[in-house]
């Protein structure tokens, strides 16, 4: 079987090996240590403050707001991903939308933490470090 033209794009499928190996390392080591930070009431309440309301530096809260969204976004994406590769999907899709903002995130949250098998999975990581386990999200009326 001749394979010749595979040849040009192997620089690209090397690219998107290395891409994939560092998103599965990277959420082996990122999304445990975020989800042992995570209040254990975090997802318990009916709804949410916001965290902030004004800043003294309104520019730098921006700039930090849209930094905090593409790092949300490129979670997502890699959870997306790694719903077909090797990684934890669906944890790392819930981390991304916890970075992100946007109308509903928080029912979203709750939504996906409600599943028994992510709460399970993250009570377990919590379980690990000696954290209190996650108290889970009420029933939706």
């Amino acid at each position: 079987m001749n394979l010749d033209w595979i040849d040009p794009f192997l620089p690209y499928i090397w690219a998107m090996a290395s891409m994939s190996l560092l998103f599965f390392a990277g959420s082996l080591l990122i999304i445990p240590w975020l989800i042992i930070r995570l209040p254990a009431t975090y997802f318990s309440a009916q709804s949410r403050k916001p965290l902030r309301t004004a800043s003294a530096y309104p520019k730098l809260n921006f700039l930090f707001t849209v930094l905090k969204n593409l790092l949300g976004g490129v979670f997502i994406l890699a959870g997306l991903a790694m719903l077909l590769l090797p990684g934890q999907g669906l944890l790392t899709i819930l981390i991304g939308v916890t970075f992100t903002n946007f109308p509903g995130k928080y029912t979203l949250e709750q939504k996906l933490a409600r599943r028994t098998s992510i709460l399970l999975a993250m009570n377990w990581v919590r379980g690990k470090a000696k954290r209190p386990p996650l108290v889970p999200p009420p029933k939706p009326e």
